[in-house]
This record gives structure tokens, C-alpha cells and sequence, in this order.
């Protein structure tokens, strides 16, 4: 059986919880990979929306696994508020249904106070962090101070972990005028919670690889989105891990010939969340409909999103970087009635024409897009589930995309309902 990982093309909110949802009907696990709770996906299935940052979307559907791997970093006590608030909703999370990996690392209160106090710090230079802790937390990883999951066990083991992270911790507050972190304190809050993690944490490579040699289907969902990659991203407006397709195989534990379709979602327009540079955007009338239509707001941090017109440029970078097979273009609903649509087809810097987008901040900031004008439709597509129920003008509209980003549409999604998806290409047949 085929495996399939969702990542974003763009800058994120591109409606991959939707997307991960209606996919995880035909898988039998779902894997989270990366980031932490700056996520944000928001799934509308019937009369209810779920609003998920942490745990996988497949965790709304009965008789799927759940798993959050190693390459997350993970705040115990945001994880257990949004088990309980789902748990209001009727969707009950036991370590039967979601596992986490025993070596992923922890975001602790003092990573968020840090974050926040950075951003801060950097005023008009600041980055729209979301300010919840996932950079610093990042940091602590890689710097092999990290608490880890599987420390909690042992009360020397975490002794000693805090005892290095203090020890960078209260230098940084200290040069930020921050009061000293409460050691005891500190730890009587992580052992306080302890008990209810460790219930949830195994080694879920060796799970995973059950699994795979059993021939069950694996969906591996990503957070935010390419161009907020670390490394491939609009740096350093970015977030703190590897975002790309990639990153699935060593952010779940497995290997990465498990990955065997990878489909890049993909909105119709353009948006992106806090600061950075966003060649397409559209600060004007185009601008403020595209966010109303499209209810462009944060799910995290409800903070409203630019907009823009669809960026063939850079999404086409994002194919071809990221391995990506085909696309899941979602939002299509949102340009009905527009009369014109515009289509970035390159860029313009200092008289010289581009064909992506450089690594160059200055470059990235200073770009200019040239433009393909296509027309538009009046029906409405909202609610469309095939082909003959979309405007030829629409067609045109995706086939034109197709050709500009060098990859098929594999789905298209005409409206926040689960079910209101055309499925072109099943990403899941082998």
C-alpha cells in the first residue's frame, strides 16, 4: 500500500487539516512529524468545527491511530487542553489512539516567556513568531540540552536536564531583565503532569515499522508550509524546523523510501501570517475580499492574513525542492464572481527577469511580479464534489495552473466541508 505525506507550498493555511481529514478515511495511521502548537488546522465536518494545533487530524475519525513523532517539539500542557477540549466535542484521546514518541523534546513555560520576550526585544525588526515557545525549544534540541519525554521517568535524568537548561536560561533572562527561573518549581510543575504523558510515549519507530510491513496506510501530515521551512524558506521569516517532505521520514522514524506519494496543498490565491516578504500580496480592495471571503484569519493566533494572487512562481520552487508529486488546490470557492484573476508567471528584479525566488532577504523584498491575467467565472463552484459541476472558465483557470507549476492537481477542495473535495488523482493507489 501506498504512504502519503501532506505538506503546505506556500506560507501555510493552505487547508491542509481538511485535506489530512478526508485522506485519513482511506489511512489507517495519521503522523504528525514537526513544529509544535504554533499550528493550526481547522476541520469542518458536519455541524462542528475542530480547531486542532497539536494533534493529528485523523484523531476525529474513529478507529484511526494517532501519532505525534519525534521530530515535534511538544507542550505537554497545550497537548492536554486540546485532548480535553475535544473531549467536549465527543472525540475521546487515549494512548489506544494517539502514541507519542518517547525521544521527542518538550516546550516548556520558560521557552514561551523567552519567545515572547524576544519578539518584543526586536520591535519593528520582530519575525511574527507566534510567541508559544517553538524556536527556543528548537534551539535547546539542537544545542543537546533539551528535555525529552522519555527524561520524565527518571528524577535525576531530569535534574540534570533542567540544571542545563537553567543554566542557559537564567543568563538569557538576565540580559533580557527577566527574573530567574524557579527551579523547584519548575520541576514540581513537570513532574505534576508526568504521569499523564508517559502514558502516551513509546518508541513509535518500531510501531511504525509493524505497520509498514503489515501493509497499513501511513499518512504523514505536515505543519505550516515550504516557504516557512528553515532552510528553504523566506529566512528569517520562518519557523523553526524543516517543513518539507522530507522531513516526514526523519521526523517520524522511518525511512524515507516509506514516503510514496507527496502532495503539496495549495491555495488557490495567496496568503501568509506576520511579517516577511510576499511578492503577490494585494494591500488594497482584491486584498480585503480575498480575506473576507476566505475567513483568512489565524487558527492559532486569529491574527488576519495577507492576501494575494496566486504565485505559480514560487509554488512551482516548491514542487520541485520538495519532491512533490501533485497538489491538493483548495479555496477555489473564494474566486467565484471575480471578473479578472491574476496569475504570477515570474518576477522582476533590477531590470533582470527571475524565474524563482532567490535566498537574497534584499532580493526576496525587492522582487516585483509580472503578472498573466485569466479570466474569471460567475457561478459559484462552493460545494462542487466533480468536474462537470465547475465553470469551463474555471477549468481553464486550473489547467493554466497546472502548467505554470509543472504538477497535476491531484484533488480540489470547493468548500470547508469534508466531503465537498473532486479527487483527480488517488494519492493512495500504488
Amino acid at each position: 500500500m501506498a504512504n502519503v505525506a501532506v505538506v503546505g507550498s506556500q506560507w501555510g493555511d493552505e487547508g491542509k487539516g481538511k485535506i489530512v481529514d478526508w485522506l485519513s478515511e482511506r489511512a489507517d495511521v495519521v503522523v504528525r512529524f514537526q513544529g509544535g502548537h504554533n499550528a493550526g488546522h481547522t476541520l469542518q465536518i458536519d455541524n462542528q468545527t475542530f480547531k486542532l494545533s497539536l494533534l493529528p487530524s485523523g484523531v476525529v475519525r474513529p478507529g484511526k491511530l494517532s501519532i505525534l513523532g519525534n521530530g515535534l517539539v511538544i507542550d505537554p500542557w497545550a497537548l492536554f487542553a486540546e485532548i480535553d477540549r475535544i473531549k467536549d466535542q465527543g472525540v475521546e484521546v487515549t494512548p489506544d489512539t494517539l502514541l507519542i514518541a518517547e525521544n521527542a523534546s518538550l516546550i516548556l513555560p520558560l521557552h514561551g516567556e523567552l519567545d515572547r520576550a524576544r519578539e518584543e526585544a526586536r520591535g519593528k525588526h520582530a519575525i511574527g513568531t507566534t510567541g508559544r515557545g517553538i524556536g527556543p525549544a528548537y534551539e535547546d534540541k539542537a544545542a543537546r540540552r533539551t528535555v525529552r519525554i522519555c527524561d520524565l521517568d527518571d528524577p535525576d535524568t531530569l535534574a540534570h536536564k533542567v540544571d542545563m537548561l537553567l543554566d542557559h536560561h537564567n543568563a538569557l533572562r538576565r540580559g533580557l531583565e527577566m527574573p530567574a527561573v524557579d527551579r523547584d518549581e519548575l520541576i514540581a510543575g513537570i513532574n505534576e503532569m508526568a504521569p499523564r504523558l508517559l502514558g502516551f510515549a513509546q518508541p513509535v519507530w518500531r510501531r511504525l515499522e509493524d505497520l509498514r510491513r503489515r501493509g497499513r496506510r501511513i499518512l504523514f501530515e505536515g505543519a505550516q508550509a515550504h516557504f516557512l521551512d528553515i532552510d528553504h524558506g523566506t529566512y528569517p521569516f520562518v519557523t523553526s524546523s524543516n517543513t518539507v517532505a522530507a522531513a516526514a521520514a526523519v521526523g517520524a522514524g522511518i525511512g524515507p523510501g516509506a514516503l510514496n506519494y507527496v502532495l503539496g496543498i495549495t491555495k488557490a490565491y495567496t496568503t501568509r501570517v506576520g511579517a516577511g516578504p510576499f511578492p503577490t500580496e494585494q494591500d488594497n480592495e482584491v486584498g480585503k475580499l480575498l480575506g473576507e471571503r476566505g475567513h483568512e484569519f489565524g487558527t492559532v493566533t486569529g491574527r488576519a492574513r495577507r492576501c494575494g494572487w496566486f504565485d505559480a512562481v514560487m509554488t512551482r520552487q516548491a514542487i520541485k525542492v520538495g519532491g512533490i508529486d501533485g497538489i491538493a488546490l483548495t479555496k477555489l470557492d473564494v474566486l467565484d464572481g471575480m471578473e479578472a484573476l491574476k496569475v504570477c508567471v515570474g518576477y522582476r528584479y533590477q531590470g533582470v527577469t527571475l524565474d524563482h525566488l532567490p535566498a537574497g532577504p534584499h532580493i526576496q523584498a525587492g522582487v516585483e511580479p509580472i503578472y498573466e491575467t485569466l479570466d474569471g467565472w460567475q457561478d459559484s463552484t462552493q460545494g462542487a464534489r466533480s468536474w462537470a459541476q465547475l465553470p469551463a472558465t474555471c477549468i481553464k483557470y486550473v489547467r493554466r495552473i497546472e502548467e505554470l507549476i509543472e504538477a497535476p492537481v491531484a484533488l480540489l477542495s470547493t468548500s470547508p466541508q469534508r466531503e465537498d473535495t473532486i479527487m483527480v488523482t488517488d494519492p493512495f493507489a500504488d
